[in-house]
Formats: structure tokens, sequence, C-alpha cells
């Protein structure tokens, strides 16, 4: 079940509860002679008491994960070396506009993505999964990818060597896989080229009014727009901003993390996302 749903659910329920026990109580009068609702000494059962104590808290952690901000975590290495596998981000929920929860209508515009920017969104072909990209392409660009070489507009996106070492976290050895310097719009980001395979070719594809072509930064270990196509507006989540937790599975610097699997990556705690 998703959890925006359940969330939805538990707020209906435990506000029923309270709005019901609050109905339910003997109204008195005031010394000028208006109603009030009593405090009641009623005995209160269990389920009363705990809808009062949730209802506050599940309306609170409602409001801001549907109009503020989301906490995610990433699952996989498609956005390398920006975003490492375990790293716990925040979406900015309302940078493009403000949504109503469930029903993911726009009531609201504040701006539009900009290329560059780190998107999450329900992937166009199973909605239930979220999935998180940079933006490549916005509407009316004409977007070409050769030889592993971006192309917006005719123009050639700037990529330099970086003297970065390859993450830890990659699966192939730095002979194979080589760290660049991306310039694409005002972000300047790693991403990395496997010199082992291909290059997935696109040549031309022009992006549609209200879609969005995106792409991870581990460019020949990504799942994205060169293989399933556009990414419509209205599946935009928000735009990913900052690393509040980062968990290493593989890491093992203290005797407790070989019992539990890993350990906290502090030097990416607090980090915001280029």
């Amino acid at each position: 079940m998703d959890f925006s749903f359940a969330l939805f659910g538990g707020l209906v329920i435990t506000g029923g509860v309270v709005l019901w026990d609050r109905l339910q109580r003997p109204k008195e009068t005031d010394f000028k002679g208006k109603e009030t609702i009593s405090t009641d000494s009623r005995p209160t059962g269990i389920i009363i008491e705990y809808a009062r104590a949730f209802f506050p808290v599940i309306l609170v952690v409602f409001v801001l994960r549907s109009f503020i901000v989301e906490p995610f975590r990433i699952p996989s290495g498609s956005m390398l070396p920006s975003l490492y596998i375990g790293d716990f981000i925040l979406v900015s929920k309302f940078s493009y506009g403000i949504r109503l929860p469930l029903i993911n209508q726009k009531v609201f515009s504040i701006g539009i993505p900009k290329r560059g920017e780190v998107l999450v969104f329900r992937y166009p072909h199973d909605e239930k999964t979220n999935y998180i990209k940079r933006v490549v392409g916005l509407p009316g660009d004409i977007v070409d990818y050769k030889n592993k070489r971006l192309r917006i507009n005719g123009k050639v996106v700037d990529l330099q060597k970086s003297n970065r070492q390859n993450t830890k976290q990659g699966t192939q050895s730095n002979e194979q896989v080589r760290v660049y310097i991306e310039r694409l719009g005002k972000s300047s980001h790693g991403i990395l080229l496997d010199t082992s395979l291909g290059s997935r070719d696109y040549t031309r594809i022009i992006v549609p009014p209200g879609k969005y072509f995106v792409m991870g930064d581990n460019r020949d270990h990504s799942n994205d727009s060169r293989f399933w196509g556009f990414v419509p507006e209205e599946n935009i989540v928000g735009r990913a901003f900052f690393v509040w937790f980062s968990w290493d599975s593989n890491k093992s610097d203290h005797f407790w993390n070989d019992y539990i699997g890993g350990g906290a990556n502090w030097p990416r705690i607090g980090n915001t996302i280029d």
C-alpha cells in the first residue's frame, strides 16, 4: 500500500474518533449563558486516548510530507557519484508548485524544473515506483547522445576529466570507470563513464511539451529516458536537495557494524545535492 494513502487513512480514522468524542461530550453553560463543551470527566477508552495522542502527530507528518519535504532512500547506484546507495535524501515538494496529496493535481505553480536539477518522479510505466534522475532536456529541447557525449540543441555539454577517484561503491574497477565533471545549465556535477561498455546513442530527440528527458549520472548503468521515454510533468514529485543521512552497508569501521551490517557514512551526511 502507498504510504501516502496509509497516512491519510490514519489521519481520517484518528480525526474521526477525536471528532466523535468531542461531539459526545455534554455541553455546559458559562456565566454569560454561552454553551461550551465540557472538559468531561468520563472514563476515556483506550481507542480515544490513542486517537487523541496520534492525531496531531499524523496531521503534522501528513502536511510536511505532502506540501513541504518528503524523505527518500537511494536504492541503486544509477546516480553515482552524486548520490550513493544508502543515502537518505530530502525532496522539496513545493519547488515547482503545490499539489493536492493523493491525486497529485497541481493547484498552484511556483516554477518549472531547470536543466541540471535532480528530480524524484513517479516512473511513467509503474507510478507506484519512484525514480530519481537528473533533468537533461526541457520541453522543446533537442537532445543528442552520441559516443557518450551529450548535446543540447546542437551544443556539446562541457565535460572535463576529474582527478577524483571512483567511489568505492562502484562495481567496476577504476581502469574501466572514469569520473568526469559535467556542466549542465547552472549545475556542475560528477558523472561516471564505463569505458568497457558501448554508448547508448540517441540522436535528435525532441522533448514534447509538458515532458522532460532525464538521465542518471552513472551514464552506462542507469535505466533512464534513453530506454523508456520522457517524464510527464504531472509525475514529478519534487526536487532532491539534501542528504540528511547515509548508510553504507559495506562499511565496518566499528565492531558492532559487523553484527548489524554496515555503518554510517559520516562524510555524506549534510551534503547538498548539486
